[in-house]
């Protein structure tokens, strides 16, 4: 089985283009998406195989991190800028999107919490599964919300 185990590797993003090394972040949540599902598919047919606890330790370590860092760094940096430079009715919009984005990041991290609990056994080679449907759930919402971003 062949599933990728992306890391903090990517394009050249760093703090001096803070959006660039957000956008760099999003392509990474994309990636570990695609890692879960291919997870999922490999479950049902190979059991938590090397390969998979593999997966599910690098996904494990992805949510539990960097995207936990990522939705800290907006809400903390991104957002407050944003609405510190709206003006008139684009204030009120963007203060709207902001409140938004941050109630997307609760209900990411709502159903992270309940994935996080099906691959801590995965880690550890006893047997389970991941429920497609949720899976696709949880990478379904993180698109959208990084489309809305």
């Amino acid at each position: 089985m062949n599933l990728p185990f992306p890391g903090a590797a990517g394009p050249d993003a760093s703090f001096e283009v803070p959006l660039e090394m957000l956008a760099a972040c999003h392509g990474r949540i994309e990636k570990q998406c695609r890692t879960l599902e291919r997870l999922a598919e490999h479950l049902p047919r190979h059991g938590a195989d090397a390969a998979a606890q593999e997966a599910a330790a690098a996904v494990l370590r992805y949510f539990d991190t960097a995207a936990v860092h990522h939705h800290e760094d907006e809400e903390q940096d991104l957002f407050p800028a944003l609405r510190a430079a709206g003006t008139g009715a684009d204030a009120g919009q963007v203060a709207d999107l902001t409140a938004s984005l941050c109630a997307d990041h609760r209900a990411l991290e709502a159903a992270w919490q309940a994935l996080r609990a099906a691959l801590e056994p995965i880690c550890q080679g006893a047997p389970g599964t991941l429920e497609a449907g949720s899976v696709d759930a949880f990478a379904q919402r993180y698109a959208l919300h990084i489309a809305r971003e």
